[in-house]
């Protein structure tokens, strides 16, 4: 059975920041020593990131709104320190606009699907709790059957799109007829602060907020745009880096743990994470990483894909949805590498279907990764299955000319 990604659409808050005028503000924060002021300026300065947007619309700096500051006071330039509470209020409801936002635009978008046909509603973030959640929020306002089931994945991080696409699937092969409605929203942003800790610091370099909705279903519907064949999904947590890569609950706020070593724990281990995938599909694993078209990489920081494309060898056209994912939005948690999926589905095909290699990394170190086909218009559900191994088929056929000639 083939399981299809129909449509995938992404939302952000309309604040954002400036990377070198959010650098600014954090280094002239009150309590810093100098050593965390050099740190705020080479973590904002080398982190490749130019814009980020934030539900916090305190943070902009020409923000001119009633009553007392919360988060940021702009007249005095001072980052302030909510409680928890006070942040959790603001996720419930700017994080419930974007769950929304993106969801509606993804089920819009889907040829042959209306709110009527939604059989599941799959929600996912790390960044704030409430209840009824975001899925009853999704369902209410979208106006799905009352008996759409509802999951929500909380508190998983970075990577924990990955097991909502795979629920989806599973979903998807127990009912064909399912149509599964997958929603990631996370506001990193409303956990920033002020600190001379290196990894809140590297945090506040990188975390934003933003939104990414996909439906999944086996359904045979019609296509004007790329569809995303969910091929292949394996977890592998690494034998470090429990320690290294974190998110804790603090009084003020949630606390991100992000070891500097983080990237050179990838660095040793990511060949091992993807030899289950590739397994799945010997042609490809035969074959240079770099041979496989697309990779839909997690941007966690600019030095983590430095890694990834020397490690695997990739090009760098290859990292460039990742690269751009995160100059234009930063990271936002688990709905960054839905960004860099939308990404590669936005970009002309050169072939009517194209192997893509997805993969995410969270506290553990967890390693999530994902083994897509993206096929063209036209194709319907049977047929991408059928292109999908066709291609499959020439890669192992590549491997082995390859293999003859050596």
């Amino acid at each position: 059975m083939t399981v299809t990604l129909r449509s995938l659409e992404t939302a952000v808050p309309p604040t954002i920041l400036l990377q070198p005028e959010a650098r600014d503000v954090f280094a002239a924060q009150p309590g810093l020593t100098r050593l965390g002021q050099r740190l705020v300026r080479t973590c904002f300065d080398s982190a490749a990131i130019d814009t980020r947007h934030t539900a916090v619309a305190e943070m902009s700096l020409d923000y001119q709104g009633d009553g007392a500051p919360v988060f940021f006071d702009a007249g005095q330039g001072l980052l302030l320190t909510p409680s928890t509470r006070e942040r959790n209020e603001l996720f419930t409801v700017e994080a419930t606009a974007l769950f929304i936002e993106a969801a509606s635009r993804a089920v819009e978008k889907c040829d042959g699907v209306s709110p009527a046909d939604v059989t599941h509603v799959i929600t996912v973030s790390c960044t704030g709790f409430f209840n009824p959640g975001p899925d009853y929020k999704i369902v209410r306002a979208l106006g799905l059957d009352a008996s759409v089931q509802r999951y929500h994945l909380g508190f998983m991080g970075c990577y924990a799109a990955f097991p909502a696409l795979r629920a989806a699937k599973a979903f998807c092969e127990a009912d064909p007829r399912a149509v599964v409605l997958v929603v990631s929203a996370e506001l990193c942003s409303l956990h920033v602060r002020t600190s001379n800790n290196p990894d809140t610091i590297m945090g506040s370099s990188l975390f934003a907020d933003g939104a990414a909705a996909a439906v999944v279903t086996a359904r045979e519907l019609p296509a004007t745009r790329p569809v995303v064949v969910l091929d292949h999904f394996e977890t592998v947590l690494t034998p470090v880096g429990e320690d290294s890569m974190a998110w804790n609950i603090g009084d003020q706020g949630f606390e991100m743990v992000l070891d500097s070593y983080v990237p050179r724990i990838i660095d040793e281990h990511i060949v091992g994470a993807l030899e289950p995938l590739l397994a799945h599909e010997p042609g490809l694993a035969a074959l240079p990483y770099s041979e496989i078209r697309h990779w839909a990489i997690h941007p966690g920081g600019r030095s983590i894909l430095d890694k990834v494309e020397a490690k695997l060898q990739l090009t760098p056209d290859q990292l460039v949805p990742s690269r751009e994912t995160l100059r234009n939005y930063g990271n936002m948690s688990s709905a960054t590498v839905m960004f860099v999926l939308k990404h590669i589905l936005d970009q002309a095909a050169t072939a009517e279907s194209e192997s893509i290699c997805a993969m995410a990394f969270g506290p553990g170190l967890t390693v999530e990764t994902g083994l897509f086909t993206k096929v063209s218009p036209g194709l319907g559900a049977e047929t991408a299955s059928a292109a999908a191994g066709a291609a499959a088929g020439a890669a192992a056929g590549a491997a082995a000319r390859s293999a003859a000639r050596a």
